[in-house]
């Protein structure tokens, strides 16, 4: 790699991280420490190539899903979650009541699996639309929807407290994206 190209890539690094970083974290269940392997393993490959690349979060993020989903076939044990201090330094009923609903979430995500956490965090904490989802995971744009229903009953299911918490009771917006579907033979 030229020098000007390893100057793209750092900069690339140093303003999409944190981004890319969220995902990552969203994508392993909540696994912070997984999610920045997961994210590092996925730069790596990008540096390799950073000269072919067109537009390189999309591709990064392309590569964090399909090596979740892999991980996920590899069947490893569920390791405990340990952390140096709580989730919430902040005391008060909101600050409580915020930080019970984001590990709610957090367990019920991790119990999903790889691919019904991958659809819905590309649709809904990215806000992608249908068509861009399944052309990342390389699927039809009916497998989205059907992943993402079928995803969200579960979701439902593990943890009937988000539907109580959620003011609106009704969880994420349904999917209403209407835009045109390339279709490739």
């Amino acid at each position: 790699m030229g020098a000007e190209a390893q100057d793209r890539f750092r900069e690339f690094v140093e303003n999409r991280s944190s981004a890319l970083l969220k995902t990552a974290v969203l994508l392993t269940g909540g696994d912070r420490h997984a999610a920045e392997d997961l994210l590092q393993n996925a730069l790596i490959k990008v540096a390799d190539r950073w000269h072919r690349i067109d537009e390189p979060e999309a591709y990064v993020r392309r590569i964090l899903y399909r090596q979740q989903i892999s991980r996920w076939r590899l069947k490893w044990r569920r390791r405990e979650l340990s952390v140096a201090e709580p989730p919430e330094g902040g005391a008060g009923p909101d600050g409580v009541a915020a930080a019970e609903l984001r590990l709610l979430m957090r367990g019920a995500l991790a119990r999903l699996t790889a691919r019904q956490r991958t659809v819905l965090v590309l649709r809904y904490f990215e806000d992608l639309p249908e068509a861009d989802v399944a052309r990342i995971l390389g699927c039809s744009v009916g497998t989205v929807r059907s992943t993402t229903h079928r995803s969200l009953a579960r979701l439902r299911a593990l943890a009937p407290e988000l539907t109580a918490a959620d003011p609106a009771g009704a969880g994420p917006p349904p999917s209403r994206d209407f835009s045109p579907v390339e279709v490739r033979p």
